[in-house]
């Protein structure tokens, strides 16, 4: 079995101090909780950036100066942007991420309309998911295809057939929003992809760990951190990423899983 890749997803756009004191918002304290899960075992920074009073942003410029510095403290991480942004942010507004220099090597991107819960809804059109995959092919970018249900993966699929990706596929299954986050439901979805396929799993909230100990032992990949679960262990909140990302190296270590590099992350992803 390769490898395990572990992504972690540093701050999001939703989540607050007032939920977890230690979410970063300015460039320093992302830069600190990068930094956090780079030294425990990740080798991918999911990449949301926020104004200093925690308002999420797709600023091209907010984004170049985030990635600089967590460059120059994680200097072979692997850096993935979303095109994700927040609910009502515009499609041209959420591509700045993909802009800075040197161009992302990966980068999001979400395959359909989302509902987040009460009266939030992410919205993603087919035309929108294909114009952001031609962009993200003309730029050389390789999306990690984001999807909340099946429906989503027959959206990629679309895209694929349109020659708008580019194969091996790379898919993240984030469960427990629009879709339980149950271990029958995860092999329903990789078992929904093409053959050669790569999958990270993103279990939400209490979901976190189970998810990616299936992850783990099915063969896939994990993604922890705060856009997605401020909690290590039922009551205890993560004092940072990096205590979210040495929960899964133990984890991989007790169920006989190597932690991929970031070079052999690449390796792995063909990046």
């Amino acid at each position: 079995m390769e490898k395990l890749i572990i992504t972690a997803a540093i701050c999001g756009a939703e989540v607050t101090k007032e939920n977890n004191p230690a979410v970063p918002y300015t460039i320093t304290e992302i830069v600190r909780e990068a930094k956090s899960a780079y030294d425990a075992g990740a080798s991918v920074i999911h990449l949301h950036v926020r104004e200093d009073d925690g308002t999420p942003t797709q600023s091209k410029e907010r984004f170049q100066a985030c990635i600089d510095a967590i460059r120059a403290e994680c200097g072979d991480a692997i850096l993935q942007p979303s095109t994700g942004g927040a609910v009502g942010m515009s499609d041209m507004e959420r591509l700045q991420s993909t802009e800075v220099t040197p161009t992302p090597e990966f980068a999001t991107l979400d395959c359909g309309t989302l509902n987040f819960g009460g009266d939030e809804i992410f919205i993603n059109s087919d035309n929108t998911i294909f114009n952001f995959a031609r962009i993200m092919k003309e730029r050389g970018i390789k999306p990690e295809l984001e999807v909340f249900d099946k429906g989503m993966i027959d959206i990629a699929m679309k895209a694929d057939k349109k020659g708008l990706l580019v194969r091996p596929l790379h898919f993240d299954f984030v469960l427990g929003v629009q879709m339980t986050a149950t271990v029958r439901d995860l092999s329903f979805m990789v078992g929904s992809i093409p053959p050669g396929s790569t999958w990270t799993v993103a279990g939400i909230g209490r979901h976190e760990f189970e998810m990616a100990a299936a992850g783990i032992i099915m063969g896939g990949h994990a993604r922890v951190g705060f856009e997605d679960n401020l909690y290590l262990e039922k009551g205890v909140l993560a004092r940072s990423n990096g205590e979210l990302v040495e929960k899964v190296v133990k984890l991989a270590k007790l169920l006989g899983r190597e932690v991929a590099s970031p070079a052999e992350a690449r390796g792995i992803l063909r990046i």
